[in-house]
């Protein structure tokens, strides 16, 4: 199987709800109000109250009180509303994989912690709209749950990984592709925005020639959040080279920070995502 194999299989198999599909429709068409976009919201009590959470919580730091979906369209903008729906529809279409819960519950720890350290290196320096980058990192390694409701073992052996050896080049001993690439050929199959897609299939790419700042943000963020995790046995040099942290203005501090942020935020954002994983802290 090749990684378009796996990203038809998956789409079959992991299907987002028909209250994304027509929250998609609304949002791409340019006559659509904020009110619009809110009814078909309220329809899904879950969601509505996912997207309150989220939108109250230190993540965004709004300075007001945030107590209705119009007013949460209004405030964050139709992007990053657009991108909660998206991680919400995301975890739910997941959640009847089959993987032990342990798997699962560090699968989503991982994924929101390379989230909030895409989100954190972004604010730093700047970037634009910050928050939007939290959507690349909380999808950025879906391409991993593909593989292990299709063809569990090959998880098991793409997984197993030395410490001289970086995930992603065992995965392509493995697969013949990358989990960053399958994350990117699901999305893609999901009709996804570019904008997210881009990135997400150059998380890899060490040739930074035609790389955007998301897809060189989301490469250090990776593997910032990576030597806290399965490469904290990594030579850091192996994970981060000098040549890498030179494509942003990204220094020891800076990394600290990050970590920081995580541990800071972590917690309440698991708890709202994914209150399984939220537990283990």
């Amino acid at each position: 199987m090749n990684v378009n194999d796996y990203a038809e299989r998956a789409s079959e198999i992991f299907v987002l709800s028909d209250s994304f599909i027509r929250i998609k429709e609304l949002i791409d068409d340019e006559s659509s109000t904020i009110d619009d976009i809110a009814d078909v919201i309220l329809l899904d009590p879950a969601l509505a109250g996912t997207i309150l959470k989220l939108a109250n919580s230190t993540f965004f730091n709004y300075p007001g009180r945030i107590d209705t979906i119009s007013k949460a369209v209004l405030v964050l903008g139709i992007t990053e509303v657009y991108n909660l729906v998206i991680a919400f529809f995301t975890k739910k279409a997941f959640k009847g994989i089959i993987a032990k819960q342990d798997y699962l519950d560090d699968f989503w720890c991982k994924s929101v912690d390379c989230a909030l350290i895409v989100k954190y290196i972004g604010t730093r320096i700047n970037v634009p709209n910050a928050e939007r980058l939290f959507i690349l990192g909380l999808l950025y390694n879906l391409g991993e749950l593909v593989v292990q409701q299709v063809t569990p073992e090959k998880t098991v052996e793409a997984n197993g990984f030395s410490t001289t050896e970086l995930p992603w080049q065992k995965q392509i001993e493995s697969l013949g592709f990358t989990y960053g690439a399958c994350s990117a050929e699901l999305l893609k199959q999901w009709q996804l925005p570019f904008s997210i897609i881009e990135p997400i299939r150059n998380q890899d790419e060490n040739d930074f020639t035609y790389s955007s700042d998301e897809s060189k943000l989301l490469y250090l963020a990776k593997r910032i959040m990576l030597s806290q995790y399965d490469c904290s046995s990594h030579d850091v040099e192996l994970l981060l080279t000098e040549d890498a942290m030179q494509q942003l203005p990204i220094d020891q501090d800076m990394l600290k920070g990050a970590n920081n942020f995580c541990d800071l935020e972590r917690l309440s954002i698991l708890s709202i995502l994914n209150p399984g994983a939220a537990m283990i802290y």
